[in-house]
């Protein structure tokens, strides 16, 4: 997975690269200063050992992505390495939030795991600043499921066996479903969660969870 993180690396020419070449190769520093620039070509200087090297800029270019936030979507624009290849899973960094790409289209809607960034027609990703929104299933008496809609914190994590509350109703993990997998024992953060599964006890709960009402209801 990779963490493409695009900052403005010198104001009065607006250059723009991702942040992994500012890292000193000598002493691993991020306090790196542009001492001079050319065009694509920068020479950099570390601050903490006084390392001298020259990086070429590579070539960026605009590309569409769509972002989620559970039932909302968003169109926006992030730039990129044209000359780099991205993956579903990796992340991009927004101006003002960090989005993990969930499926890339190429021309005629096709859509693939991979592919070099100059060939997307456009991105899909979930946005990692907006809460997590997971489902919970309580297996009632008779037959009947109460289910909720829930968010919470991307960290926060849930254990087989832990006791919680939603909605007035006391209950006890049973399973949590993953992306592919169902756990019945151990944890999971919310981050990989897709739905939680219990039934009622009586008892005191760790912790309440927040049903969740709808994008900007809450």
């Amino acid at each position: 997975m990779k963490l493409y993180k695009v900052n403005i690396l010198a104001q009065r020419s607006e250059v723009k690269e991702m942040e992994e070449y500012f890292v000193c190769p000598e002493c691993k520093s991020e306090d790196v200063e542009i001492i001079k620039e050319r065009g694509r070509d920068l020479t950099l200087r570390c601050a903490e050992c006084g390392h001298v090297w020259q990086i070429i800029v590579g070539k960026m270019i605009q590309v569409p992505i769509i972002v989620s936030k559970h039932e909302k979507s968003f169109k926006k624009t992030v730039e990129l390495p044209v000359d780099e290849e991205i993956r579903v899973g990796d992340i991009v960094e927004l101006e003002d939030d960090e989005v993990r790409i969930s499926s890339i289209e190429l021309e005629d809607n096709k859509r693939v795991e991979k592919a070099e960034i100059k060939d997307v027609k456009v991105l899909w990703g979930e946005s990692l600043a907006y809460p997590k929104v997971i489902g919970v299933s309580i297996y009632l008496p008779k037959g009947i499921t109460q289910s909720f809609k829930v968010k919470v914190d991307r960290e926060e994590e849930f254990a087989i066996g832990e006791v919680l509350e939603v909605g007035g109703y006391t209950f006890k993990i049973d399973k949590i479903k993953i992306e592919g997998k169902m756990l019945k024992d151990g944890r999971a953060k919310a981050d990989e969660i897709v739905r939680i599964i219990g039934r009622p006890i009586r008892g005191r709960a760790s912790r309440n969870l927040e049903i969740y009402r709808g994008y900007g209801k809450n």
